[in-house]
C-alpha cells in the first residue's frame, strides 16, 4: 500500500471558535457553548454536559461558529491526560457554539475521507507530535497552527475510505455494548431501590412486602422505618475490611510480575463497575515487600483517599495500592448487595475523611459504618436475580475493553500495511 507524506495542513483546514464575551451567557438559552467539557476523555467521543453545568450563549454572534451535525471537533486545551489530539463530532445541527478552546477540523474531500480523518487525529501519531509542540503553560495548550503542522503519512482516498468505514463501525459496536450496558445497570439500580430502599422487595406470597402491610419498626441508628425482620450492623460485621500498599518503585523487580495491582487511577481511567486488570502488575518479591492483600474475586474496591468514592467490583484475584479500603464480605449473598449499599452511602462515608492534605477514609471509621442487614432469605433472592445482570454486564465490559484496544491498535497497522481492509470487513 503506498503512502504519501503530507503535513496536516496540506489536507485540511483548522478553524478556532470565537472568543465570546461572558456578558451574554446565562444559565437558559437556545445555544450552548463548546467547551472541552463536552469531550469524553477516555473515549474520544462527543459528551453532552447535564444542563445544569451547560452555559447558553444569549447574545449576537457569526454562524460560522455554529457546529453542524458530523462536524469533526478537536480541543485545544488540555484539561485532561492525553486530550490533546482527542476528537469528537457533532450530534446535533444548530445547538452548539464552537468557543476558542475548540478547533473544527475541515476536510479537503479530494485528499482525505471524513471518517478516516476523525480516527488520523485522535491517533498516536498525532497525539504525539502535538503533546511535544504544546505550550507549557498552566494548562497546556496547542493551537490551529500546530495541528496543520503535524506531519502524517496516508494512503489513497479509497483506502482510506475503506479504513475509515471500518474503525467506524467498532465505534458503534462499542457505543451499542456502552448503551446496553447502562441499560442493565438501571435495570440493577431499580431493583435495589425498590427492594431495599422502598422496602417492596417479595413477601412470602410474592407481593410487595410494605405496599402490601408488611410490618415496619422504627430503627434509631437510621432515624427511619425498617422491615421488622431486619437489623443494623456494622460493616465489620459483614465483611472484612483490608488496607493496600505500594512497593518501592526504586527497585524495578518488585513490577512486571503476574499479580493484579490497582490504584485508584485504574478506576478513574476505566470507569467500569468490574476491574480485573490494572495498568502494572507487580512480581511475587513486590507483594512479599509490602503489606498489600491478596483479595479474592467478589472483593468491592473503594477508593479511600485522592478521590474518595470510586466503587469496583473484583472479577480475579488482586491487590490493590493504600489508596483503597477493600471489602471481602463474609457471605457469599451480600456482594453486590454492599456494592449498592457503599454506592448510595457515598457520600456520608466521604464525610468521615479527615486530613490536611486531601482528605483520607481511615479503616477504623470504615469498620464502624452503619448498614442495613437484609433477612438472608431475601439476600439470597436478591444475588439470584442480581447475578444474571452482573454476569451480562461483565461479558459486555469485556467485549467493549477488547474492541476498544482492536480499535485502538488497528490504525497503525493498516497505515504500516501490516494488515489490510478486507472489503466484507468494511461493510455496514
Amino acid at each position: 500500500m503506498k503512502l504519501t507524506k503530507y503535513k496536516l495542513g496540506e489536507i485540511l483546514d483548522v478553524t478556532r471558535g470565537a472568543s465570546l464575551s461572558g456578558e451574554f451567557y446565562a444559565t437558559e438559552g437556545k445555544y450552548i457553548r463548546l467547551t472541552c467539557g463536552n469531550f469524553d476523555y477516555q473515549n474520544n467521543c462527543f459528551k453532552e454536559n447535564k444542563s445544569k453545568d451547560n452555559l447558553y450563549y444569549v447574545g449576537d454572534f457569526k454562524s460560522d461558529f455554529l457546529m453542524e451535525e458530523g462536524d469533526i471537533i478537536t480541543p485545544l486545551t488540555e484539561q485532561a491526560i492525553g486530550l490533546l489530539g482527542s476528537t469528537a463530532i457533532i450530534p446535533e445541527s444548530g445547538k452548539y457554539i464552537q468557543s476558542q478552546d475548540v478547533a473544527k477540523i475541515i476536510c479537503k474531500e479530494e485528499l482525505l475521507d471524513k471518517d478516516f480523518a476523525f480516527y488520523l487525529i485522535s491517533s498516536t501519531l498525532v497525539k504525539q507530535q502535538l503533546s511535544a509542540a504544546a505550550q507549557q503553560t498552566k494548562i497546556r495548550h496547542t493551537s490551529p497552527d500546530k495541528i496543520r503542522d503535524c506531519t502524517v503519512w496516508i494512503p489513497e482516498l479509497a483506502e482510506q475510505k475503506r479504513i475509515g468505514k471500518l474503525l467506524r463501525s467498532l465505534d458503534r459496536k462499542i457505543e451499542l455494548n456502552r448503551a446496553i450496558n447502562q441499560n442493565l445497570e438501571t435495570m440493577a439500580k431499580q431493583l435495589y431501590d425498590y427492594w431495599f430502599v422502598q422496602f417492596d422487595f417479595p413477601n412470602e406470597e410474592g407481593k410487595p412486602y410494605k405496599s402490601s402491610g408488611g410490618e415496619m419498626v422504627w430503627n434509631e441508628k437510621l432515624k427511619r422505618d425498617i422491615p421488622a425482620s431486619w437489623k443494623t450492623k456494622a460493616i465489620e460485621d459483614i465483611a472484612d475490611v483490608y488496607n493496600g500498599a505500594t512497593p518501592s518503585t526504586v527497585n524495578e523487580q518488585n513490577y512486571g510480575g503476574d499479580i493484579v495491582w490497582i490504584t485508584p487511577k485504574d478506576l478513574s481511567d476505566q470507569k467500569q463497575k468490574f476491574v480485573y486488570l490494572g495498568e502494572r502488575k507487580i512480581s511475587q518479591a513486590g507483594y512479599n515487600s509490602c503489606s498489600t492483600h491478596l483479595l479474592p474475586p467478589n472483593t468491592i474496591l473503594m477508593s479511600s483517599r485522592a478521590p474518595i468514592g470510586l466503587l469496583s467490583i473484583a472479577k480475579t484475584e488482586l491487590c490493590t495500592n493504600q489508596g483503597f479500603k477493600n471489602f471481602v464480605p463474609k457471605a457469599e449473598n451480600i456482594s453486590t448487595y454492599l456494592y449498592y449499599y457503599l454506592n448510595i452511602h457515598i457520600r456520608q462515608i466521604e464525610q468521615l475523611g479527615t486530613g490536611t492534605t486531601f482528605k483520607e477514609v481511615s479503616r477504623e471509621d470504615v469498620l464502624k459504618f452503619p448498614i442495613l442487614k437484609p433477612s438472608d432469605t431475601i439476600l439470597d433472592l436478591w444475588e439470584e436475580r442480581v447475578s444474571a445482570l452482573n454476569n451480562k454486564q461483565f461479558e459486555i465490559q469485556k467485549e467493549k475493553e477488547y474492541l476498544t484496544k482492536q480499535r485502538d491498535g488497528l490504525l497503525p497497522l493498516l497505515m504500516n500495511g501490516q494488515v489490510s481492509v478486507n472489503s466484507d470487513l468494511s461493510h455496514d
